[in-house]
């Protein structure tokens, strides 16, 4: 069940974006932690890309909002600065999107 649940939630977070980016959330990296272990309540640590996100309450709210799937009664959402996003972070797909295929032999030099 729990697995279900997980499941769902990345979905949903999957159509949550950042508007200046326009990624999901989820592939972009920043959310880092989705606890199943005290359901119906999930606990979940999120991080944006920066301190000073315009879009910060938006994307915090559609983040709760993802969360709130069947088995689920509540949740707890928590920014979180540690550790400090990076695009190295993203998933492969988000990087593809974006064209910022990393040289993993040197993890902060990008394609161009």
């Amino acid at each position: 069940m729990s697995q279900e649940i997980r499941d769902q939630i990345i979905a949903n977070l999957r159509r949550v974006y950042d508007p200046e980016i326009s990624t999901n959330i989820y592939d972009l990296g920043l959310i880092y932690k989705i606890d199943l272990d005290h359901l119906p309540e999930v606990r979940m640590e999120i991080t944006l890309t920066s301190a000073w996100c315009p879009s910060a309450d938006d994307i915090l709210r559609e983040a709760k909002e993802a969360t709130m799937v069947p088995g689920v009664l509540s949740s707890d959402v928590q920014v979180v600065w540690t550790p400090q996003w990076g695009p190295h972070m993203m998933s492969e797909e988000a990087q593809l999107e974006l064209n910022m295929m990393q040289d993993f032999d040197n993890p902060w030099r990008w394609d161009d």
